[in-house]
């Protein structure tokens, strides 16, 4: 029995009372019914699926690395019990390590490696996504309801493709032409937030005039998009001075956050707050961790309150890993927002961990089509993601 067919099976045995609006038991007979299916699903099959994605246009350079191409093609492993459920997802790690992690685990119950309340086991870490996947199948739940929330909590989500794809044209007026209509196809995709790469400087133009065009482009998309909060992320692509002079040419434009401006330390960091706190600029967010993370510098750095948001990346770190970690970024002063960059699955992921445990400031979108897979009803709109209602994260294989 294939995944949809399992969906749609309504007199599979035991599922009626999960359905919504059939719960009548107390909840600690509705938490017993939902160990009883985990223990009666036994895993049974692995299949591994090449998907392709493609960006709505070629994505161009940052200040650290060059193009990027039109869209990657990633690897999904679809997970299956011997009575017919099968979730599906990226993996965290490879192929071959995940065919070893499921010699392993074959004929086991899915409660035996994954749990509601915890996520994954660490025996089978590289199968975090098509197991959370998978439970939702299971009990008819999507992800973010099995972390907690009836509901989903409702966050914003950025544009996070607005790269420097004006630096290798020559005519500069075309150059801003470009960057202006990657933000209106954007806008029109449902995003109300941008996030502009910075730091032209850093590699790709000489110094000053990569610093001019940097406030430039700035400049250009707050005046015509006035309704949409404008972020920038450096690459680490500057010093603190040169982004302090960066900030001075901002006159009064809002910067809703700054990412990685320049490697993160607590001493650079401090001066840096220290002068947006000056130049009434206290709101706007300080987000860092994407590169070369450093969990506990940026604990610390909560702590001092000169870091606002934490960026590991949803799947390097994990989505188990990022479920346990938010208590400590609470507790530190941090809100969280993994970084996505790479496909929209992750944007997915993201959406449902902020829908289920909240404490995501925003989620990085990364607009991808793909004739190999249907995203559901996970979908940005009027700038907030919306995660899917349907069970796990929503998305399906075209088979």
């Amino acid at each position: 029995m294939n995944r949809r067919n399992f969906l749609g099976c309504a007199a599979y045995t035991g599922l009626a009372a999960m359905l919504p609006g059939t719960i009548s038991a107390s909840a600690t007979n509705f938490t017993s019914n939902q160990d009883n299916e985990l223990d009666y699903h036994i895993i049974d099959n692995l299949r591994f699926t090449s998907v392709k994605l493609s960006y709505p246009r070629l994505v161009g350079k940052n200040a650290q690395l060059g193009i990027h191409g039109h869209g990657p093609t990633v690897t999904l492993c679809t997970l299956s019990t011997k009575q017919g459920a099968s979730g599906i997802g990226m993996l965290r790690g490879s192929e071959e390590k995940a065919e070893e992690i499921f010699n392993q685990i074959k004929g086991k119950k899915v409660s035996e490696v994954f749990s509601v309340d915890s996520g994954v086991t660490d025996l089978s870490q590289v199968f975090d996504i098509p197991l959370h996947d998978l439970t939702g199948v299971i009990l008819k739940k999507p992800v973010y309801q099995l972390l907690g929330q009836e509901s989903p909590i409702i966050t914003k989500c950025y544009s996070g493709m607005v790269y420097m794809d004006d630096v290798d044209i020559k005519d500069n007026r075309k150059a801003f032409d470009k960057i202006l209509e990657e933000c209106f196809y954007d806008y029109n995709r449902g995003y109300r937030q941008f996030k502009l790469k910075i730091g032209r400087g850093f590699k790709w133009m000489p110094a000053e005039e990569g610093l001019k065009r940097d406030v430039e482009i700035t400049h250009m998309v707050n005046r015509y998009f006035p309704d949409v909060d404008i972020l920038v992320d450096a690459n680490d692509g500057y010093t603190v001075k040169n982004f302090i002079r960066y900030l001075e040419q901002l006159e009064d434009i809002s910067i809703w956050w700054i990412e990685e401006p320049f490697r993160e330390t607590v001493d650079d960091f401090t001066v840096l707050r220290k002068w947006l706190n000056d130049n009434r600029k206290r709101n706007t967010l300080l987000a860092d961790g994407e590169a070369r993370p450093d969990l506990n510098l940026a604990l610390e750095m909560g702590k001092k309150q000169v870091l606002d948001v934490y960026l590991e990346d949803v799947m390097g770190y994990g989505f188990t890993n990022w479920r346990k970690l938010m208590p400590r970024l609470i507790e530190n002063g941090l809100q969280a927002s993994p970084h996505n960059w790479g496909d929209y699955l992750k944007t997915i992921y993201t959406g449902h961990l902020a829908g289920g445990i909240g404490n995501v400031v925003t989620n990085e979108g990364v607009t991808c089509f793909s004739s190999d897979i249907d995203f559901g009803f996970n979908r940005v709109e009027n700038g907030v993601f919306i995660p899917s209602s349907s069970p796990g994260f929503g998305v399906t294989l075209l088979e």
